[in-house]
Formats: C-alpha cells, sequence, structure tokens
C-alpha cells in the first residue's frame, strides 16, 4: 500500500508538472528567439537615417560598424543599384521578395536566419538591410531555462513523494496492526485487540478505526462464543454422570469373570473420558497446560484392540492382529490415538452382523504409521459420503463422526485416512496413516516397553 501510494503521487505529480512546465518551456523558448529577432530590427532600423541621407558605401559601412550585428559582420546592406555593404547570406531572390513585399520579414539562411529589412532612400529607391542571427543566439538561455524547470519538477515530485510516504506510513501502521491482531486471533489468542485510541491509534484513518472497532466486536463475540460452548459441553457431560453412576453400580453387582471385568473396565473408562471432557471444557485454552508430545503406536493400537477382544469373543467374531513388535512413536496423544482405533473398530461391531470376523494390521515404516482395520462384512456403499461428517454409513446408532475424527487425527499428523475393501476378508478396509517425520518423544512409562501382539482365531 506504501509503494502504490508513492507511485499515484508520483505519476499525480508527473502528470502535473508536465502540464505546466513543458508550455512554459515552450514560452520561454519561442520569448528567447523573440528577443534576439527584435533586436535585430532595432539594428537594421538604426540605419535608416543613414541611408535615407546618403547612400554612399564609406558612410554607410561606418554607421553599419557602430551596430552590434556590424561590428560581428553578420550585418549587410543591399543598395538599389545591387551593391552591397557587408557580408551577405541570402538569395537574390530572397531579396526581391523582401524589397516587393515593402516590410520586414525573416527567411533561413545557412546556419541560421536572416533578418530583411526594406528602407527607402534619398534617390527613390528600395535598400534591404539584412541582419544574420545564428542558431545558437536563438537558443541562448533556452538550456538553462529547461534545466531549472526539470529541477522545479523533480523538487515538485519529492515533495509529493515525501508527503504521500508520510500519509501513508500512518495507513500502514494501522493496517499492519490490524492484519498482526487478525493473524494472532487465527493463532489462538483470544486476549488480542486492536487500540481504537490514545497515541497509537492516533493518525489512522476514519475507515481502519471502524475497522478496528468491528475487530474487537467480533473477537470479543468469539470469546463469548467459545465461553458459552464450553459451558454447554460441559453440562452437557455433567448429565451423564447419572446414568454411569447406575452402570457403575450394575457392574459391580456382576460378579466375576472375563465379561464382568471388562465391563467393569469399560464403565471406568468412560468414567475418566467424562471426567476429562469436563475438566476441558471448563479450562481456559489458554491456561492449558502443555500436551504430551507422542506415544507408541504399537502400545496402543494393542491395548485397545485387547479391549474389544472381550466383545469379540462374546458374539463369536474371529479376529486377528499383525504387524510390527517394536516400538513406534507417533506424533499424537495417547488418547487420541486410542479414540480414533476405537472409532475404527467401533464400526466393525455396529455395521457388521454378528460373527463377521475382523483383522488389524500395523505397519511402522520410516515416515509413517499405518494402520489396516478389515472385516468380512458387507462393505462401504459409498465411501466418499461414509467418511464425511455427519453422513455415516446410516442405520440406527450412527453419527457420521467417528470416521471425521479418525482422519482429522490423521491430516493433523499429514497423513490420511482411506476407505476400501480388504483383500484378505472381502469387506470394508479403512486405512489411517499417521506421518511419523517430525521426531516425537515417547512418554517416559513407554520407552523401555515391548511389544506383545495378539492373535485369536
Amino acid at each position: 500500500m506504501r509503494w502504490a501510494m508513492v507511485k499515484a503521487a508520483i505519476a499525480g505529480t508527473v502528470m502535473v508538472a508536465l502540464a505546466f512546465l513543458v508550455p512554459l518551456g515552450l514560452v520561454v523558448q519561442q520569448t528567447a528567439r523573440d528577443r534576439v529577432l527584435t533586436a535585430s530590427e532595432r539594428q537594421a532600423a538604426a540605419l535608416g537615417p543613414a541611408l535615407a541621407i546618403t547612400t554612399d558605401r564609406d558612410a554607410i559601412d561606418r554607421a553599419a560598424a557602430t551596430t552590434e550585428a556590424g561590428a560581428k559582420g553578420r550585418l549587410a546592406v543591399h543598395l538599389p543599384d545591387g551593391e552591397v555593404v557587408g557580408n551577405t547570406r541570402v538569395d537574390p531572390d530572397q531579396l526581391d521578395t523582401a524589397a516587393g513585399r515593402g516590410r520586414a520579414g525573416t527567411v533561413k539562411a545557412p546556419g541560421g536566419y536572416a533578418l530583411l529589412q526594406p528602407v527607402a532612400v534619398d534617390r527613390g529607391g528600395v535598400a534591404v538591410v539584412e541582419v544574420y542571427v545564428p542558431d545558437a543566439d536563438l537558443s541562448r538561455g533556452v538550456g538553462t531555462a529547461w534545466l531549472v524547470l526539470s529541477g522545479v519538477a523533480l523538487g515538485l515530485v519529492a515533495i509529493s513523494v515525501a508527503v504521500a510516504d508520510r500519509m501513508g506510513t500512518r495507513i500502514i501502521r494501522s493496517a499492519r496492526r490490524l492484519a498482526t491482531a487478525a493473524r494472532s486471533l487465527g493463532s489462538g489468542n483470544l486476549t488480542v485487540r486492536v487500540p481504537v485510541e490514545g497515541r497509537e491509534a492516533a493518525g489512522a484513518p476514519e475507515e481502519l478505526r471502524e475497522a478496528a472497532y468491528a475487530f474487537n466486536a467480533m473477537a470479543d463475540r468469539v470469546v463469548h462464543l467459545l465461553a458459552a460452548e464450553r459451558e454447554l459441553a460441559a453440562d452437557l457431560s455433567h448429565r451423564l454422570r447419572t446414568p454411569l453412576t447406575v452402570l457403575r453400580l450394575n457392574a459391580a453387582a456382576l460378579g466375576r469373570g472375563d465379561a464382568a471385568d471388562a465391563t467393569r473396565h469399560a464403565v471406568a473408562q468412560l468414567e475418566r473420558e467424562v471426567d476429562q471432557i469436563i475438566r476441558t471444557a471448563r479450562r481456559d485454552p489458554v491456561d492449558a497446560p502443555p500436551t504430551v508430545l507422542g506415544c507408541d503406536a504399537v502400545e496402543v493400537v494393542q491395548d485397545r484392540v485387547a479391549f474389544w477382544s472381550a466383545l469379540a469373543e462374546d458374539e463369536g467374531r474371529p479376529w486377528q492382529l499383525t504387524g510390527d513388535r517394536g516400538a513406534a512413536p507417533v506424533p499424537v496423544q495417547r488418547g487420541d490415538l486410542a479414540a480414533a482405533v476405537d472409532a475404527l473398530l467401533g464400526n466393525v461391531f455396529r455395521h457388521t452382523a454378528v460373527g463377521t470376523p475382523f483383522a488389524v494390521d500395523l505397519v511402522a515404516g520410516e515416515d509413517a504409521v499405518t494402520v489396516r482395520v478389515g472385516d468380512g462384512g458387507p462393505g462401504f456403499a459409498d465411501p466418499a459420503t461414509a467418511i464425511r461428517r455427519g453422513a455415516g454409513h446410516g442405520g440406527e446408532g450412527s453419527t457420521g463422526l467417528g470416521l471425521d475424527i479418525a482422519r482429522k487425527l490423521a491430516e493433523g499428523t499429514g497423513g490420511d485416512l482411506a476407505l476400501g475393501r480388504s483383500a484378505a476378508l472381502g469387506g470394508a478396509e479403512i486405512t489411517l496413516r499417521l506421518n511419523t517425520r517430525t521426531e516425537v518423544e515417547l512418554p517416559r512409562q513407554q520407552r523401555r516397553r515391548t511389544g506383545r501382539l495378539i492373535r485369536k482365531d
């Protein structure tokens, strides 16, 4: 913007300067020409009295020598009898034309111009006084005048640029403050505001002041909406405590056994998740504690498959977990990865018939960790719709959020989520790829863990 204002000032000033200075320069050039020709006319007229008295060559020569042009050899007198006093530079035809016209005129001569002035002599004839004017005399002082005018034009341009730059600095400073605040708000700083009063806002245009007021109002509205959203999430989560309490009491009364232990474990985990949602919703984003930098994908996948294996045994689902045994660090939090894996496995149980087999394959590469979940069900009728947020597979109990949660987790690392058909089982296959190019630091309790794969047919 600043350079645009400077260019506009330069263009406007140059146009104005040319509109005034070019005609003025031409006037100066014409004035110099007229001044020289007028001086030549005066010198030619100075010989009129002498020619009116006598046509003697010597007398006329002496009279011509008293003039400036005669002293420089630029004056000649053409007498009626054809005799010439001085150095002539014109053709006889030009002399005849001037004598017949009876008034002074200028004709072109070698290296300049010649002023021809007819003068009546004492014997009734007409003599012609020739005054030669070189081209250098016609343009004397014109170059200096053009230089002065050019200097004036450059000075005007410099002044206009300085004024435009000064005005543009204030505008640009205000615009940059607004842009910086917008970037800061976009990055999550909800406390940023644009100053609209005081020294920092001095000199800002009224339009930018209005934009600053609108920005501050928008930021306040965003803070208000986020606070209301956090409170709503906390209130909704808190409503789950009552049914969770009932579930916990019922799970405690189930007695012993694998199914009872899995149920109690699931209820406890659900309580922890609800508590975490409430704490996260009520925490100010500015005061949020630093998060764990990464987790071990092998450990998380094994843990979630072990959790779902109890339900798989109850429903008679053959299942298989294959892949790498060593640690596979990924740049995501453990809870987020566990939620994504649960979403993939939960789809198998919700959208396939009881007894349908499924398989989980984990591959850790140099740049990415890939988790594939395949099943022997009917597969995806429309993969593009299934992965779209809120669409889901259709059917009862589907919110359409599970695959979208997994997709966002993958894209957050630079990876992706793909839907296809399982080559081994013939049903649906979901491929979650997490990019691991960024160096990941595992939590201390996971650094020395050794992986163990589970298989159940």
